[in-house]
Parts: structure tokens; C-alpha cells; sequence
């Protein structure tokens, strides 16, 4: 059963109510894998260099910023995690 996060009571008049809060959401998490409606097997999905029209591993992909047309400046995840989380 899940556990109340606050407990209280209502009071009209003489009539006392107790009541009981919930959270009404979970922090739990679902993922899908993407299926071949035919068969229903797994799908692979390829990257492909626009430079080099070929494919690539995941591995060697970056995010970048493009900052004017053409022309990128590469984020690390560390420069993510600094912004989204500043030290004061």
C-alpha cells in the first residue's frame, strides 16, 4: 500500500473528517524498443556522415551549437551539467 504523505482532518461544524494525501504520480519510468510491424523483430536505426556518406558508430557522435550557418561549436555533456546545475 502506498505510504500517505500528509494526514490531517476536515472539520465542519461538530462533524470531523479525517482525510489521508497521496502522491498521484510514481517516479518510476517506461521505455519501448522500436518493432518491425511485420514480424516484429527489433529495428536498427543507422547514422550516416553527411560529409563522408557513410555509416558512423554512435560512439564518435557529439552535440554541437550551431553559432552561424555552417559553423559548430562542440558542447561536452560537462558543459551541460555546469549550466543546468550552477554552483553558487
Amino acid at each position: 500500500m502506498a505510504a500517505s504523505i500528509w494526514k490531517g482532518h476536515l472539520t465542519f461544524g461538530l462533524v470531523s473528517f479525517p482525510v489521508r494525501l497521496f502522491a498521484a504520480a510514481r517516479s518510476e519510468t517506461i521505455s519501448f524498443n522500436q518493432l518491425h510491424k511485420q514480424d516484429g523483430s527489433r529495428i536498427k536505426q543507422m547514422v550516416f556522415c553527411q560529409a563522408e556518406d557513410k555509416p558512423i558508430p554512435r560512439s564518435e557522435i557529439v552535440k554541437g551549437y550551431e553559432y552561424e550557418k555552417g559553423k559548430y561549436v562542440v558542447i561536452e555533456d560537462e558543459d551541460i551539467k555546469k549550466v543546468a546545475h550552477p554552483a553558487f
